[in-house]
């Protein structure tokens, strides 16, 4: 079953907020914005991570210095495409590499 994109757009924007919320309740120093779908978190090194919708793949795309990953959704969860690994243990794990500490964005 494909996805609407009306539903994709719900669910991803469903997404990007639990990710803010999880960085707002994180105590890492970092920053972060959201604007027309794109998440960018920055971290002291000047490092950061951009999460973005890819909708005519129907995908969220990560970028983040340890590479890129593509997510998409599969019952219910966002999977990575090479690896099935979830969306929030791939950005916990880049957050915490590019912060030089744990940072766990599960939601």
């Amino acid at each position: 079953m494909s996805l609407s994109e009306t539903e994709f757009n719900r669910l991803v924007d469903e997404t990007l907020l639990k990710i803010e919320t999880a960085l707002e309740r994180s105590d890492v120093d970092l920053d972060f914005e959201s604007a027309a779908g794109i998440l960018q978190v920055s971290f002291d090194d000047g490092s950061k991570i951009i999460i973005n919708r890819q909708t005519p793949n129907r995908e969220i795309w990560v970028a983040a210095r340890s590479g890129g990953f593509h997510f998409r959704l599969e019952n219910g969860q966002w999977r990575g495409t090479r690896d099935g690994r979830d969306l929030f243990a791939v950005l916990s794990e880049c957050a915490s590499q590019q912060a030089g500490e744990a940072v766990d964005l599960t939601p």
